[in-house]
């Protein structure tokens, strides 16, 4: 495959899995909802308001912020992968950079559109809670800019109790892995991780090992 349609093809299977299923969870869950499929994995539905793994960030002008620092960061990823492509650089360098890109797409499309398009999702166990309606009559839950994106994935992997000489949180309980996360959050990571990796490879970076 020639190196200038590798990102084209990376982000555009990110972005169909990544939107598929959250249409699918956003119109057949409830908020709080939960699917066991083994102990330390499940499906959990959950909204944040655009950071990564569940995290919250200063309400609606922490939102429309963030929303806007977000296609700011992207326009200049998307530069980044031409450039890269134009200097001929490695495939695996340009396929690191588009899952960044591709991913923080991803959850730019929940925070941009999906406020408009779809309607508020219900609280799991509220008596008369609905599952969102796509393009309701009555409008969207919130203004462009301003939606939630849909987080999924749920690994509580296990329980333990930090030792008791842990200043501050010695003796309390903790759960790894908490946080709930969805595909594009996985293709950010992911290709920060083989970034810095074909970077340690290249010598630019020299490996803490």
């Amino acid at each position: 495959m020639k190196k200038k349609y590798l990102p084209l093809v990376i982000i555009g299977v990110v972005l169909l899995l990544d939107q598929t299923l959250k249409f699918w969870i956003k119109t057949n869950m409830l908020l709080g909802q939960e699917f066991v499929i083994f102990s330390w994995f499940r499906i959990f539905f959950l909204e944040n308001e655009g950071m990564a793994f569940g995290m919250t960030f200063g309400g609606s002008h922490g939102k429309l912020i963030l929303s806007l620092l977000r296609i700011v960061v992207v326009t200049g990823i998307i530069w980044w992968i031409y450039d890269l492509i134009r200097k001929n650089e490695s495939s695996w360098t340009i396929a690191a950079i588009s899952l960044v890109a591709a991913g923080a797409l991803g959850n730019i499309i929940d925070g941009t559109f999906y406020g408009l398009i779809f309607s508020e999702s219900g609280i799991y166990g509220r008596v008369g809670a609905e599952v969102a309606q796509f393009l309701p009559e009555a409008g969207g839950y919130a203004a462009f800019l301003h939606g939630n994106v849909v987080d999924m994935f749920y690994f509580p992997l296990f329980e333990a109790t930090w030792p008791e000489w842990f200043p501050w949180i010695g003796g309390n309980n903790f759960l790894f892995f908490s946080p709930v996360f969805n595909i594009a959050d996985t293709a950010i990571t992911s290709g920060v991780l083989l970034f810095f990796i074909t970077q340690i490879r290249k010598g630019k970076i020299e490996s803490p090992i």
